[in-house]
């Protein structure tokens, strides 16, 4: 929303700028004239680069508008919408640039004209900026991931926020945003493409509790899916004795629960505190490293 009405004010504020101009670069004109001397050239440059200035901000402006009102519900429209944005805003770029130039002076014809081997020098020093458009063409027709897919890469898991021509934008949990090129995400796991499982390792102690336990996990893990099923898309499993803990005398228990990617550690944190309240309320301890003073 408040993009929005950011864009609504760009979009305003450049109409009223480029409306100011068109109507004042023709009375400045005439009222030179009038005293029989020529438009200075130099007013002249500044009101076309004052209006293109206004046009391109005004285009932008419009381009983004018109993106926000689209708001597509599957992960590959929210993708085209992005590369979309970024594809129109480098377009509206050059096309000022051009533009620009072609004010100043400087012969645009003669300039794309002799683009090809400009194409062949500017290829060897933007050699990674091509690769970064030509990655992310390739990743819109494979669907190697979305935007809301999470993924993972280089040990950095996020939410995918934003796909563009050169750049995807990663938000993890904490909010933190990391920008990779294109071009650097050669690989990557996609975690939202299949269930995850949210898992809860829990102690008891050596002696006398096993059986205990497990009966009270059969108990606990069917109600818990009943009470949450929004969260837990099955019924937790319990997996069995998953390591012997000496240093603590403890049998640890796994528990693992099916769930979508982006539940996975809320639902840790349910399945811990729900285990540890069921085992209180059976008289089965939690043990932990204590240290054991010895009388002599």
């Amino acid at each position: 929303m408040k993009q929005r009405s950011s864009s609504i004010v760009k979009l305003v504020m450049s109409a009223a700028v480029l409306a100011a101009m068109l109507g004042l670069s023709g009375p400045v004109g005439n009222i030179l004239a009038a005293y029989g001397e020529p438009v200075p050239s130099v007013w002249q440059i500044a009101s076309r680069l004052i209006m293109l200035i206004s046009g391109l901000m005004l285009a932008s402006s419009l381009i983004q508008l018109l993106l926000d009102r689209w708001a597509p519900a599957s992960g590959h429209g929210r993708t085209v919408r992005t590369l979309a944005g970024s594809a129109l805003r480098y377009l509206v770029m050059l096309v000022g640039l051009l533009w620009g130039l072609s004010i100043l002076g400087v012969d645009v014809k003669a300039l794309l004209a002799a683009a090809g081997v400009m194409a062949l020098i500017i290829g060897f020093g933007a050699e990674s900026l091509i690769a970064d458009v030509v990655t992310g063409t390739f990743m819109l027709f494979e669907h190697q991931y979305e935007v809301g897919d999470i993924i993972v890469v280089d040990d950095f898991r996020g939410t995918v926020s934003q796909i563009g021509i050169r750049t995807t934008s990663i938000t993890d949990t904490g909010g933190n945003v990391k920008i990779i090129n294109n071009s650097d995400i050669r690989n990557l796991i996609n975690r939202s493409s299949d269930s995850s499982f949210a898992v809860c390792d829990i102690g008891i102690p050596y002696q006398g509790y096993l059986l205990r336990a497990e009966a009270k996990l059969a108990e606990v893990l069917p109600a818990l899916h009943q009470e949450q099923p929004e969260l837990f898309q099955d019924v937790p499993r319990y997996l069995g004795v998953q390591a012997m803990d000496n240093a603590n005398d403890a049998v640890i228990l796994r528990i693992s629960a099916k769930v979508a990617e982006q539940d996975i550690y809320s639902a840790q944190r349910v399945l811990n505190r729900t285990l540890l309240l069921a085992f209180e309320e059976a008289d089965i301890p939690n043990p932990v490293a204590e240290l054991k003073v010895v009388e002599e």
